[in-house]
């Protein structure tokens, strides 16, 4: 089952390595290293850009995956191909999701507001305002809860909500 890794740079073999140590160590059932390992395979294809790969492996994880933490992780890597393939709907989809049963995760509420904010400036665009108005808000609501989780983060969205004015009422 073990995925061959194309481009075996010392990362990636390190977290094989340990990755495996781990699953032996730990007291784990047989379907829950069956996931780790499909969860592994799927970031490795994800790593080589090799999408459809790396969703085979997600999504049978999630078949075996029970843990509601573990699970979330997968649903975000999920987003994460779709959204890179320019496939906005069902990266949301997958986010919330993610969100659904790990609500800690800032890098799920910046994703979100990235594909809000890029549908706002669509919207401008085509003299849309008003679509890109909402957009925008939408935007803004999700990175205020990223930041809000990770305050370090996010300069650049922190600069955007500050000079538009939708900074207040951060907390």
């Amino acid at each position: 089952m073990p995925r061959l890794q194309k481009n075996d740079n010392f990362i990636d073999k390190t977290f094989t390595v340990l990755a495996d140590i781990v699953l032996k160590i730990l007291p784990t059932s047989k379907e829950e290293k069956e996931a780790f390992c499909y969860y592994r395979d799927g970031m490795s294809a994800q790593s080589e850009g090799e999408y459809a790969e790396a969703l085979e492996n997600y999504y049978e994880a999630l078949t075996l995956e029970e843990d509601p933490y573990d699970r979330s992780y997968i649903l975000y890597n999920i987003g994460l191909i779709y959204a890179s393939n320019g496939e906005h709907i069902k990266a949301l989809e997958y986010y919330h999701q993610a969100l659904q049963l790990n609500t800690q995760m800032p890098q799920a509420f910046n994703n979100i507001a990235v594909i809000y904010h890029y549908q706002g400036l669509k919207a401008a665009n085509k003299q849309k305002f008003e679509a890109s108005k909402a957009m925008f808000n939408k935007a803004a609501i999700y990175w205020k809860k990223a930041i809000i989780l990770a305050p370090n983060n996010y300069i650049e969205a922190q600069n955007w909500l500050k000079t538009t004015g939708r900074m207040q009422n951060i907390n």
